[in-house]
């Protein structure tokens, strides 16, 4: 056999093996290419050893082989350069992609809590028939301001993170079935439109909004975000595109996965504000600030990083050479 002529004709076919190896990323046709170039360089190899064996070259051959190998099979580890990863990369990409559905989930929310509470407002005979007078006064005067401070602030924040996670929880694992989404969204917004209109109508409008901004803001953008993630999972097996139903629910619901370990994080933000800065005795500007920058810090968040990397190609779904069921079986 001419090794040499081997080299030249093989050479690019090992750069590019070696260039796919590396890469930290693969699309559908590139891990088919990956192992098909594995199966060529292995039989590179068998040949160098059987006909011409050249010690460099069969080392060279060798390393490739392992790192491809390496790469076709491997696991993602949890380490810290994978918990970066999926900050820096997996979470903002499956937000910003996702972002049309809980931009537009929250700003119906939001219209329809103010719509709601505006009504309630003027219609107190409506609230006068789900809680009592007395009720009423104890709420207004003394247990929505105490909520916030009654229990120690590290379990107060642990309570509110547990809580608010299984809201999140509950918004993205029905979202498959649509309308229990809406029942919950509905749970949530219905009483804060309850208490508002309240607080309005007793003249504590500034103790509603100064104690619930701080926390609120980033609090139900996680909720919102959860509840359009959940709905575009229901609407991912309604409207597959040209995809199968089936396909199509399984990679949203690898992306609603991610965005869902994400939240845990932004609601324990949420939660840490809510037990430290809301009842504390800063200045309401103060803590409507940090309520804001809160807020602020996560949209730069979601709309730079996330934009980055949708453009990169990546949608918050897991590599294609870990989707088993759809990965290739031979090369």
């Amino acid at each position: 056999m001419d090794l040499d002529a081997l080299v030249r004709r093989r050479r690019q076919g090992w750069e590019r093996l070696d260039e796919l190896s590396r890469r930290r990323h693969l699309d559908g046709a590139e891990a088919d290419e990956l192992l098909d170039g594995y199966a060529r360089t292995a039989t590179d190899l068998s040949l160098v050893r059987s006909s011409a064996p050249d010690a460099s070259l069969v080392t060279h051959l060798s390393l490739l082989l392992t790192r491809a190998r390496l790469r076709s099979s491997r696991a993602r580890s949890f380490g810290w350069a994978s918990i970066g990863e999926f900050f820096v990369e997996d979470f903002p990409a499956a937000l910003y992609r996702m972002r049309r559905w809980w931009i537009i989930t929250a700003l119906l929310n939001v219209a329809i809590a103010a719509a709601l509470g505006t009504w309630l407002f003027y219609n107190p005979v409506v609230e006068n028939t789900l809680i009592s007078t007395a009720e009423v006064q104890q709420l207004v005067d003394s247990d929505f301001e105490n909520y916030y401070s009654e229990n120690p602030a590290s379990s107060f924040a642990s309570l509110v993170w547990i809580n608010n996670s299984w809201v999140a929880a509950q918004c993205i694992a029905f979202g498959v079935l649509g309308l229990p989404v809406l029942w919950v969204l509905w749970q949530n917004i219905s009483s804060l439109a309850v208490v508002a209109s309240l607080m309005h109508a007793e003249g504590k409008a500034a103790v509603f909004w100064g104690l619930i901004t701080p926390h609120g803001l980033l609090e139900l953008t996680a909720i919102f975000v959860a509840a359009g993630v959940g709905l575009r999972l229901f609407w991912s097996w309604v409207d597959p595109g040209p995809r199968t139903r089936l396909s199509s629910l399984a990679a949203e619901g690898r992306s609603a996965a991610t965005v869902s370990l994400g939240l845990v994080f932004v609601l324990l933000v949420s939660g840490l504000i809510e037990a430290f800065v809301t009842p504390s005795p800063l200045p309401t500007w103060a803590r409507v600030g940090i309520g804001i920058l809160a807020l602020g810090l996560f949209l730069t968040y979601v709309f730079t990083l996330g934009r980055y990397a949708v453009r990169r190609g990546l949608t918050g779904d897991v590599d294609a050479s870990q989707q088993v069921d759809e990965a290739p079986l031979e090369a």
